[in-house]
């Protein structure tokens, strides 16, 4: 099991072959997760007798005549699944439904496999994970780091391996945050694409079911799967035609620097710098978009009358069993009580004013990216602060739903010490399509890792094309994103190509000296192993520079990439790992660079 990815495109290969079948799959999931849960992922587990029914009544079926066969997944456990007990975070609440949600119910028609229900901020009221009765939800890379909430179970389950995909929901972002800080794809669909009958409503006429996954291709197939009228749900529409993609050329929105907000993170500033080059890599052109009406309806969320829209969600609940709630999530709820109706006619009426406002920006462009969120915190900041750092996390996220927006959250990269950091592509209602296009060709070109789990995404179509007057150059320690050398490509103008992994052709070494400290990629007849490199486009005539600057041992040779593919790139003289750590069993420079902290 711990050998075997869970993406969707290896399962249906592995099933395809018949080298794996669900009875089997289950067996393992349910032997894997049968123990402790140390990130309080969980709030119900299916029992081996459940697993093993849904698994059963695949068996002799043809896994290519449905579209999930044997694909297991988890549940928020604000959304039901018959049979087993949704709590919405909150034990007092529980009750036993004899109907699955309908989301649910079309991905097990799919033959897909429901794993259990997960942990979340109480009543999906919060965007850090902490605030649950069950305990509060770990990074999937860091423990001691928030998951993000709401949706936290779902995207830890998702990262660590222990599902292909999970649901969640996202009124504000609770679909997003976790994903970014999960090493996930997040995708939030349009208000009412996905139907919410059988979700315990946070803000009804807000709430979208989202999806957690391991790659955009991944989460295309549960759509395609899980969209669809349902005239169970009163919200629900059915998808309309809307513009794709142009390409290979396309024009995507940032917001400008004064109104881009890190919080002090400088890293993920980088990050999201590296982000945007990529993303002209791939045939974008970057254009400035003023950001003021997507921040003030942000601010019309949790400022206005939307928090009424939560009381009555649970108004007989809260009003009968107060002391039932998390002190966090009940003193946000109860505000809701206060807006009059004068005061929600104000505020409809500055949202459409808004929402006129915002559809120029969206048309002048083919989509908008933006940090996913802007900095990462630790559990105890939360503990200490439950409301500022929250609402941090919501300055990206808070506006999509309130102006009928389409978003999708990608993995775009790590930290020096490890941290995931993400992106978020979103453009007006119904454009899934092509924000899950450029998701997967941002997705390839980078390269990163799967999840939590370290192994490398599926293989990749051909490299990412190199402009005309640059050269690529793969670095593998100081000089990647956020680390202390990087400084010497982007002052030349230089920005990420892709994130991918040597051949296992090469071991790697923690060279004596500094600072910076500096890693040694050294090729091997035998015992190799992949090394995670960035490969980074450079213009020529800045090259030799940059060349000239780098002591020995190190230099620039020819390095073999995954696939076979060949590039320029740092290469360490063997002589010199007799008098270095070997850390080829890390992978890579900042899995190095974390185990030190």
């Amino acid at each position: 099991m711990h050998d075997m990815s869970l993406d969707i495109s290896s399962l249906r290969r592995l099933y395809r072959e018949r080298a794996l079948t669900p009875t089997t799959l289950v067996e393992q999931l349910y032997a894997r997760l049968a123990g402790d849960d140390p990130y309080r992922i969980w709030i119900t587990r299916l029992t081996r007798e459940q697993l093993l029914g849904y698994a059963r009544a695949l068996e002799g079926r043809d896994p290519a005549s449905l579209p999930l066969y044997g694909v297991p997944f988890a549940i928020k456990d604000n959304i039901d699944l018959a049979g087993a007990s949704t709590t919405a975070g909150c034990p007092e609440y529980a009750c036993t439904p004899a109907q699955s949600a309908t989301v649910v119910q079309r991905l097990v028609d799919a033959g897909a496999i429901p794993v259990g229900k997960t942990n979340l901020d109480q009543f999906a009221t919060g965007l850090n994970g902490t605030r649950s009765p069950y305990g509060a939800c770990r990074n999937a890379f860091d423990p001691e780091y928030i998951a993000g909430g709401s949706s936290s179970g779902s995207a830890v389950a998702t990262a660590l391996g222990q599902v292909s995909f999970a649901l969640g929901t996202d009124t504000a972002g609770s679909g997003r945050v976790p994903a970014a800080f999960n090493n996930l794809v997040g995708l939030k669909p349009t208000r009412g694409l996905v139907s919410t009958a059988g979700v315990v409503p946070a803000c009804r006429t807000l709430d979208c079911v989202s999806v957690f996954a391991l790659t955009a291709a991944d989460a295309q197939a549960v759509l395609d799967v899980a969209a669809g009228f349902d005239p169970r749900d009163p919200y629900s529409r059915p998808a309309r035609p809307a513009r794709a993609l142009p390409a290979p050329r396309f024009r995507f929105g940032v917001p400008p620097a004064a109104q881009l907000e890190f919080f002090g993170n400088r890293e993920y500033a980088a990050l999201f710098d590296a982000a945007v080059g990529q993303l002209q890599a791939l045939g974008g052109e970057r254009v400035e978009i003023d950001f003021t009406p997507f921040l003030e309806t942000a601010r019309l969320l949790y400022e206005g009358p939307w928090l009424a829209e939560r009381y009555v969600a649970i108004r007989g609940f809260i009003e009968s069993h107060p002391g039932a709630l998390h002190p966090v999530t009940r003193a946000i709820i109860e505000q809701g009580r206060a807006p009059s109706a004068a005061d929600a006619f104000t505020a409809m009426y500055r949202l459409a004013d808004l929402r006129r406002a915002v559809e120029p920006i969206l048309e002048s462009v083919d989509v908008i990216v933006t940090p996913t969120a802007g900095t990462i915190y630790r559990r105890a900041e939360l503990e200490a602060d439950p409301l500022r750092p929250n609402s941090h996390l919501g300055y990206y996220t808070n506006f999509m739903n309130l102006l009928d927006l389409s978003a999708i959250a990608l993995p775009a990269g790590f930290t020096a010490a490890g941290l995931p950091f993400g992106i978020t592509l979103f453009a007006d209602a119904f454009r899934e399509p092509a924000l899950l296009a450029l998701g997967a060709r941002f997705g390839q070109a980078l390269r990163l890792p799967l999840g939590a789990t370290g192994r490398p995404p599926p293989p990749a179509g051909p490299a990412p094309a190199l402009p005309p007057g640059y050269v690529a150059v793969a670095v593998c320690g100081a000089h990647m994103r956020g680390l202390p050398l990087n400084f010497q490509l982007t002052e030349r103008g230089g920005f990420l190509l892709e994130a991918t992994h040597t051949a296992p052709q090469y071991r790697f070494y923690a060279l004596p000296g500094g600072p910076p400290q500096r890693p040694g990629l050294v090729r091997v007849d035998r015992d190799g192993a992949p090394i995670e490199v960035e490969v980074w486009a450079l213009p020529i005539e800045c090259y030799g520079s940059f060349v000239a600057g780098i002591p020995a041992p190190l230099g620039i040779g020819s390095v073999m990439l995954a696939g076979g593919r060949t590039t320029q790139g740092f290469v360490c003289e063997a002589y010199a790992a007799a008098g270095a750590e070997d850390i080829t069993v890390l992978g890579g420079w900042r899995r190095y660079l974390a185990s030190l902290k």
